[in-house]
Order: structure tokens, then sequence, then C-alpha cells
């Protein structure tokens, strides 16, 4: 059921140009946005179960939502309209995270409840031209997604598989030689990551209660663990110099923030600098 026996479900941290934070929480449908100095505000409260949320060069905020597809959302009057319900075959099994290229194409996760029983989970592009195209399927259990600083691949953590894969992208779109970039250890999965500017990745290890920092070798090189619960899901980029991770735990319904050596690479249509904050519950 909606909602049954959770506080919340937070997910999909995003800065606006502002750098105010916006995140999601799955379980109640419900859409917050962070000012620079904590305050939390509803923007919206919907029927569905919005999951990932990132914001486009032209300021538009899209959300992966896991019940209606892909969905636009006006933070003004709350209101939530989508604008992809559906791939070529048929409905969508459950949308979980998105990422925008540099050229307006939105590359996004479709896992439903696929998994190593299920492997059917997919990874789709929408052209900013409107046209559909499927990048990849077979994956158990497809989440996070991001395109390294090149935009030659895309890293996608598929939970399921404890691990986060590396897809090389061809001239024509299409993926070639996919496999495994980082293989991890424990707890359920990788969930949501984010890159940096040097080409490492973020990774939310959702079950071990901790976020990891990789290079761009793939090569661990910080672990941050969660001072309570053990269900990181997501992180994204902040503060005045873009080395403070904002992270959200499910468990405890709060949003974490640690200092890292490396800048986040900011989101297509993201702002350039961030406000720094503390942390906020």
């Amino acid at each position: 059921m909606r909602g049954a026996s959770r506080h919340s479900l937070l997910e999909g941290p995003s800065f606006d140009r502002e750098g105010r934070l916006y995140l999601v929480d799955v379980a109640f449908g419900r859409v917050f946005r962070v000012s620079t100095e904590g305050m939390f505000t509803v923007v919206a409260e919907y029927d569905g179960q919005p999951n990932g949320l990132k914001i486009n060069a032209d300021g538009q905020i899209y959300i992966a939502d896991h019940k209606n597809g892909l969905v636009l959302l006006d933070p003004d009057s709350g209101r939530v309209s989508t604008v992809l319900g559906e791939s070529h075959d048929g409905p969508f099994k459950g949308l979980n995270d998105l990422f925008f290229a540099s050229n307006g194409d939105l590359y996004f996760t479709d896992q439903g409840q696929s998994g190593q029983q299920d492997r059917s989970g997919r990874v789709f592009r929408w052209r900013a031209s409107g046209h559909l195209h499927l990048v990849m399927d077979g994956i158990p259990s497809p989440n996070g997604i991001v395109m390294n600083r090149d935009e030659t691949c895309l890293y996608v953590c598929v939970t399921r598989d404890n691990a986060v894969w590396r897809l090389p992208l061809l001239s024509n779109g299409d993926v070639s030689k996919v496999g495994a970039f980082i293989r991890m250890s424990g707890g359920i999965g990788p969930d949501g990551l984010a890159s940096d500017i040097a080409d490492g990745l973020a990774v939310a290890h959702i079950g071990l209660g901790a976020v990891w920092i990789f290079n761009a070798r793939g090569e661990p090189t910080l672990r941050i663990d969660m001072p309570e619960g053990l269900s990181p899901t997501n992180v994204a980029f902040g503060g005045a110099d873009g080395r403070t991770l904002y992270i959200t735990e499910a468990d405890s319904g709060s949003i974490v923030t640690a200092r890292v050596s490396a800048p986040g690479r900011p989101m297509h249509g993201g702002p350039t600098r961030f406000t720094d904050t503390e942390s906020a519950t």
C-alpha cells in the first residue's frame, strides 16, 4: 500500500538554478523543495510514486515516476502531468531514475520489479526531438544513471547485480560491449549515483548504509557511513565550491551532508554555484 508503515522514502535530490534542493518522497507521492536556509516546502502531493528527479536546461523539472511514467512538474502550481506514459511496446515497468545529456536528450531507467529472477529492466533515451529509443534491455534492476564527462558512455547502477555497469555509446546511440565497471558486495546494491568533474562517481549503497566515492578508474577512494539508517538512496553535489555531497537516507528520512575532495559536475541545466548548508531532517 502506498506509504504503508513508512514516514517517507526520500529519493531524487537535484538542485535548481537558485541552489534550492528538490527531492521526492516515493512512499507518499510528494515533492519537496529545500531552501538554501534548510527550510522544507511541499511543492506537490499527487497520486504517484516519484523516484528520480532532474532539471533540464530550460529549468523544467522532470520526474521518473514508478506508477505514471515520465512526468513534468510545475513548481509554481504543483501540477504534475504525464509526458510519456508508455514505450513502443506498452506500459513501462516502473521508471526509476533519469539523466539529461548536454544536447537535451533524456536517458532513463525502467526498473519495475526486475532482478536476477526477471532480467527485463531497460534503459531508454528520449531525444529532444521526441523520439523514444530503447538503448538496452535484459538488465536485472537498472536504477541510478549518469553519463561520463565526454558523454561517450552511460553508468547505470544495477542494484540486484550489486554492480555499476558501463554502457559504451556508439556514434548512432546504440551500445556496445556492455560490462560491469564496479563490483560491490554486501547490502542490497547500488541505488543512485552522481559524477564529479574528474569523472569519479559517488554511489549510494543501499542496505549497507554507506556512500562510496570511486575515481575514474573505478577504484574506491572514500567510504561515507550514514550516522543513522542503512538506506542511502541517492546523492547530489552542492555547496559553494561543489564539494558537499547531499545524500538522501530513507530509513531516517533525513538529508546527510559530507565533504569530498573533488567538486561535482553540475547536471545539465543545474546551477554553476551552490549555497552551502550543514544538514536537514
